[in-house]
């Protein structure tokens, strides 16, 4: 028996009238309503522990997903039906959103949020009108859930509190089952505890055909409590971790620019590895003055957070540079002197291209990346000779050259990463004759540009996907000026 376990019991005894006196009774129990019970009236002392098939199969995988939502619904799983009548998980809204803790350690009220419901074998969709999954209750200071979090042991009470009752008594009207969830013999609020604080709740419930939860059993939930709360707190991590690399990548996009006076435009990028969201890639389409537009395709070494910094970084200062409208190899020059003094984007590679649709001219500067693909109107796809390669970002070189292409006809240029023409078993110039020649049968089948962009990206050289993909088309049309 713990230490709080011995408060609770001091606790109740506090209670208990003298031998001899008369014990007043509620619906034929021997224990105050809604005050907890004495562990040691549930049964005689040597009471065998639960045995694990106390608990449904469902207590076997707590902790196998990565989600908050099915973890919850795994622990209401392994309590009903078998163990309880009916079982619902509430974590604390401030812990769920990462909040601060309340300031006071003896709060006026909580907020939880339902996480997971169980009532007998139905499913929570069926009680999804009642009593909906997600919903934020607040809960007075005196309510057993606000007890069992601040004093940090489980409530066991003969029957649901005041508070609950008139809660779901409100709800009879639109669901007669209220009236069934009322009539409970006993009633069990364990707290979900994490590095000594409190994350939550646990909240079962038995029936009249049903004994009282007896100590034992007590002690089986709070021991499947303290394997949930761990298993919540991974999963919280994991969706924290997963809504900030979103939120990355959705930076990352180039906003609503699909078409521009003289270029249409398609994109798309797919990070490495099956369980990646953001890699090392970026690419970006800028509106310039006189309806020019800026093209790039970058990429910083790597695919780890680090990686991901670098690439904000570079493509914030691309973004600020286009804004000084200065020429394209400029604009490269400076950011290989910033990539120098920011860490992680050393060695990073990109192409830059600037159409200027009235002049009908595509000027290019490469920084150690792979040649772009142009398709002109022969029908024909081919790599652009560049005047010079460049050498990747970050090394202070700044021997940067530009590439200008006269464009008389309707053109598509693609811009891409190494991760669309790199393989263990080929050449990269054969890799790029071999996506140069996707395009083309791409073409032929007049796959429209958003479908060609995504039957590109799909079809890499390396099977694995060992390496970002990034890709990045322009169907370039020149107009008169």
């Amino acid at each position: 028996m713990t230490a709080h376990h011995i408060v609770a019991l001091d606790a109740w005894r506090s209670v208990v009238p003298p031998p001899g006196a008369r014990t007043p009774t509620r619906k034929g129990t021997t224990t105050l309503r809604n005050e907890p019970h004495s562990r040691s009236d549930d049964a005689p002392a040597a009471v065998p522990p639960p045995r694990r098939s106390a608990f449904s199969p469902a207590a076997d995988v707590i902790g196998s997903e990565l989600d908050l939502g099915l973890t919850g619904s795994h622990v209401v799983h392994a309590l009903t039906p078998g163990f309880c009548d009916a079982a619902s998980l509430y974590l604390l809204e401030r812990w769920r959103r990462e909040e601060t803790t309340y300031a006071g350690a003896d709060p006026a009220q909580i907020e939880a949020r339902r996480l997971a419901l169980r009532v007998g074998t139905d499913a929570p969709e069926s009680w999804e009108r009642t009593l909906p999954v997600g919903e934020v209750l607040v809960f007075p200071r005196d309510t057993p859930y606000a007890r069992a979090l601040v004093d940090g042991h489980a409530q066991l009470l003969d029957s649901v509190d005041d508070h609950t009752a008139e809660r779901l008594a409100a709800s009879v009207g639109e669901d007669a089952r209220i009236g069934e969830l009322l009539k409970t013999r006993s009633f069990l609020v364990v707290p979900l505890r994490l590095r000594g604080g409190a994350i939550g709740f646990v909240a079962c419930s038995r029936g009249p055909d049903r004994g009282p939860f007896l100590t034992a059993e007590i002690a089986a939930v709070e021991s499947l409590a303290a394997r949930a709360s761990v298993a919540l707190d991974n999963a919280r991590r994991y969706e924290h971790e997963r809504r900030t690399a979103l939120a990355i990548r959705g930076s990352l996009l180039p906003g609503t620019i699909q078409e521009v006076e003289g270029c249409r435009i398609a994109h798309g990028s797919l990070p490495a590895g099956q369980g990646s969201i953001i890699g090392g890639d970026w690419f970006d389409v800028l509106r310039r003055p006189d309806d020019r537009v800026s093209l790039i395709v970058g990429d910083a070494m790597g695919h780890g957070p680090e990686s991901a910094v670098a690439m904000i970084q570079l493509r914030t200062a691309v973004r600020t540079l286009a804004g000084l409208d200065i020429p394209a190899v400029d604009l490269i020059r400076r950011l290989d002197a910033l990539a120098s003094d920011t860490p992680g984007a050393s060695f990073a590679t990109c192409i830059y291209a600037e159409w200027d649709a009235r002049r009908g001219t595509c000027t290019l500067v490469g920084a150690g990346h792979p040649p772009p693909l142009l398709r002109g109107p022969d029908g024909r796809t081919a790599p652009v000779t560049l005047v010079g390669a460049g050498l990747p970002l970050g090394l202070g070189a700044g021997a940067y050259e530009p590439t200008v292409l006269n464009i008389d006809e309707p053109a598509l240029l693609v811009l891409y990463s190494d991760g669309l023409v790199e393989s263990r078993d080929a050449d990269i110039d054969h890799e790029i004759a071999r996506l140069a020649r996707a395009v083309d049968a791409a073409a032929v089948d007049h796959d429209p540009l958003p479908s060609l962009c995504r039957r590109l990206l799909n079809a890499p050289s390396d099977p694995a996907g060992a390496d970002d993909r990034t890709l990045l088309l322009a169907e370039l049309t020149p107009t008169e000026g």
